[in-house]
């Protein structure tokens, strides 16, 4: 070998010294691009391809990756955008062994066509595109795995060397590497995203669960709770919950709809079907979902004409759909699995809620009822007492007044008979022979006597009807309490006071008027005691209006009218009258005993007490009067039905 260096020799030392420079700088440059894939992915793979082209010659070049079964278009070195859209539409079954890019990647070989126009290799798609004229595809290997193929082109037909082929190995390999790294960053950012939705599930879970902690007895705001946060955890658009109710399916929460489809849903009736998403899960009783409703010709309703995509999931109890919680989304595509457990345990939470505002009601219910016993038992016992009192009260004044009642006797006899003796006193003096200053003297004695006893007989009279009626209020026995017909009772008792009216006063005459309510129907009752009460107030109608007919103007025509009406579990008696009224002065004291307005011998004061107490202690209803001076007076009486336990048949 010759010691003297040539200057062809050195020529090719530095040539060989600066490709190997560039190559250097070209892997130093991929490495860098393969760090900056945190940054782009795609800014990784056009790096590699651009320095790659560049070292080797070639034009333009392009990236496939491995997805599932087939070999897909990813990037072109161009940054022309309809060049990057066409090839990534490119799509290679990977059993397609006659295409060199699918071969390449299955068999791991490096291939390169030199002259795309003398050659058939089985594609011609990209050539014709592009138009190239030759081409080398590399595959991209990690673990012996083909994941993708590195391709570069040239315009004019032309051999890759074993160098240039070699170098795009590495290059293949760099991007094979940011393939790898990629998946790494998808899988740590999936995970991340895994991480971030299940914190903020519990944030919103733990919100929710808050929530609901406060308003467990509310049904609609926990429904609605539960629904903003089921679309907040899916990305739902709107939602709502229909439930079940004495038979039907009615929404009761709808949240995001406008106020025109939020009235329509209000107001449907849903039933099992296929129509809308409710009456979906209504048929089947399980998770029904419509990835696009524009590819769905069953589904009609006019809630889905803004919705997209929609789910519907079960309330279920004991195995019976007891309602349906569905969520709404303007874009087309379906809930995930995690969405849907998600959504199910909402629903649980839902069917919890239903159940225990059911317990509450059920529980309020048992209180009130519990409440209303109670009640009527104070009451029972308060009519017990009182009924006790007036018993005791009753024997007392039954006592007295028998004992009364004789020297009454006495004294109503003995008045009468002095007034006779008098009378004879009178005859046998007026044949005497006497003075007539002394005839005048003893006939103004004979009168003044004969006037005070008759002022006694007409007292005594009336102290007489006064024990009469106190032996009357204090008796103990009142018949039996039986079934008796309102309006024929009614009847009856005005008949026996207008006739009796009739008898007592010939010249007595009044409209008598009847408004009797079919439904009025019978009530357990003493008939003796409220026939009594009815001939009381209607006697007193009859006093009222001659009262007034005595100063009345030409015209009026005196009037009682007596009715009755079913209310619920009572029968009201009204009896009104058109005479004169009653002062405000005088109403406060009416069923006060013995206070009357009547002139002396002509009432006792004890008609009104004896009537309230028949109504109200003896039968537990209820007595009262409206009134307007120089108008009318109405007296209404409302009993119940059925005896109220603890009503005594006491007077």
């Amino acid at each position: 070998m010759s010691d003297n260096v040539t200057v062809s020799e050195i020529e090719n030392l530095r040539r060989e010294l600066a490709e190997v420079r560039r190559e250097r700088e070209a892997i130093a440059e991929a490495l860098e691009a393969v760090a900056r894939l945190a940054d782009d992915r795609d800014v990784a793979f056009r790096s590699l391809l651009r320095m790659a082209a560049h070292l080797c010659g070639a034009e333009n070049g392009n990236i496939y990756l491995v997805q599932g079964d087939y070999l897909v278009g990813t990037l072109r070195m161009s940054d022309d955008p309809g060049e990057n859209a066409f090839v990534r539409g490119l799509s290679y079954p990977l059993s397609c062994d006659d295409n060199l890019r699918v071969r390449c990647v299955v068999r791991g070989e490096a291939l390169q066509v030199c002259d795309t126009y003398a050659v058939d290799y089985g594609s011609t798609v990209l050539r014709d595109r592009f138009k190239f004229g030759s081409f080398l595809v590399v595959p991209m290997m990690l673990n012996g795995v083909g994941v993708g193929v590195f391709a570069l082109t040239r315009t004019r037909p032309s051999v890759f060397t074993e160098a240039q082929i070699a170098l795009v190995r590495g290059f293949a390999a760099q991007a094979a590497i940011v393939v790898r790294n990629a998946r790494q960053f998808q899988a740590l950012e999936s995970r991340t995203a895994e991480l971030n939705d299940a914190l903020e599930q519990q944030t919103v879970t733990a919100e929710t669960l808050k929530t609901l902690s406060f308003s467990v007895f509310d049904l609609d705001a926990v429904l609605n709770t539960l629904a903003r946060s089921a679309m907040k955890l899916c990305d739902a658009d709107s939602g709502a919950l229909a439930l079940r109710r004495n038979g039907e399916v009615r929404m009761q929460v709808t949240i995001g709809y406008d106020h025109d489809l939020e009235a329509y849903l209000k107001a449907k009736k849903f039933t099992p079907g296929r129509e809308t998403i409710v009456s979906r899960v209504l048929l089947s009783g399980l998770v029904e979902m419509v990835y696009d409703t524009a590819l769905d010709q069953d589904i009609i309703s006019v809630s889905t004409r803004r919705h997209r995509s929609l789910l519907g999931m079960p309330l279920l109890r004991d195995g019976e759909v007891v309602g349906v919680f569905t969520l709404r989304r303007l874009e087309p595509g379906g809930f995930t699995e995690r969405q849907i457990e998600l959504i199910k345990t909402f629903a649980d939470q839902a069917v919890i809620a239903i159940g225990n505002v059911s317990l509450f009601q059920a529980l309020e219910a048992r209180t009130e009822e519990l409440r209303r016993l109670l009640e009527d038992l104070h009451a029972a016992q308060d009519r017990l007492i009182q009924t006790e009192k007036l018993a005791s009260l009753g024997q007392l004044t039954a006592g007295i007044a028998h004992e009364i009642k004789n020297p009454l006797n006495f004294i109503n006899n003995f008045s009468a008979l002095s007034v006779g003796l008098l009378s004879e006193i009178e005859a046998a003096l007026s044949d005497a022979d006497l003075g007539d200053a002394t005839r005048a003297e003893v006939a103004d004695g004979l009168s003044l006597l004969k006037s005070n006893l008759e002022r006694v007989e007409q007292h005594g009279k009336r102290a007489d009807s006064i024990v009469k009626n106190m032996l009357l209020h204090s008796r103990t026995g009142s018949g039996d309490r039986r079934e008796v017909d309102v309006n024929a009772l009614v009847e009856e008792s005005v008949n026996l006071a207008y006739h009796g009216a009739r008898a007592e006063k010939p010249g007595f005459n009044v409209t008598l008027k009847r408004d009797f309510d079919p439904a009025a129907g019978s009530i357990s009752a003493f008939p003796q005691e409220i026939t009594r009460v009815v001939l009381n107030l209607v006697s007193n109608g009859f006093y009222a209006t001659a009262q007034r007919q005595e100063t009345a103007a030409s015209g009026y025509e005196p009037t009682v009218t007596a009715s009755t009406r079913a209310v619920g579990d009572m029968v009201q008696i009204r009896i009104r009258d058109n005479g004169v009224g009653i002062p405000d002065e005088v109403k406060a004291k009416l069923f006060n005993p013995f206070f009357t307005t009547k002139p002396a011998g002509e009432g006792t004061g004890l008609g009104l007490s004896l009537s309230h107490d028949i109504v109200v202690k003896q039968h537990g209803g209820a007595i009262v009067v409206a009134t307007q001076l120089g108008a009318f007076t109405e007296f209404t009486i409302t009993l119940p039905r059925r005896a109220a336990q603890g009503v005594q048949g006491h007077s």
